[in-house]
């Protein structure tokens, strides 16, 4: 018989948790493209719709390694959030803010 996930973890050391926690916390934080709309709750449909292209387009950019940072914008926003592009160095992190200039402009 298949224990309940809450029996499993009182099992776990304290350690162990704290390393679980932390995992899962990782891949929240970091997801594709495709995962993020579905945890957002969408489908590729819906994001169509907002974006005004076709379905299949939606599929596309999911699927794609490299584009315009103003596409990756545009989708981020259709699905109610916002893109940063931050830098991360050895000893800090920069936002870089040349691309709210471009959002300034095209808004005009």
């Amino acid at each position: 018989m298949a224990k309940k996930f809450s029996e499993l973890r009182a099992a776990m050391s304290p350690a162990n948790r704290e390393k679980a926690d932390g995992m899962a916390r990782q891949m929240l934080a970091e997801m594709p493209l495709n995962e993020l709309r579905q945890a957002r709750g969408l489908s590729q449909k819906m994001l169509a719709e907002v974006l005004h292209v076709q379905q299949p387009s939606i599929a596309k950019i999911e699927k794609r390694t490299d584009m315009y940072l103003s596409t990756l914008r545009s989708h981020i926003e259709a699905m109610g959030g916002e893109l940063e592009v931050i830098a991360r160095f050895p000893d800090g992190s920069v936002k870089i803010n040349n691309f709210i200039e471009l959002e300034a402009s095209s808004a005009l």
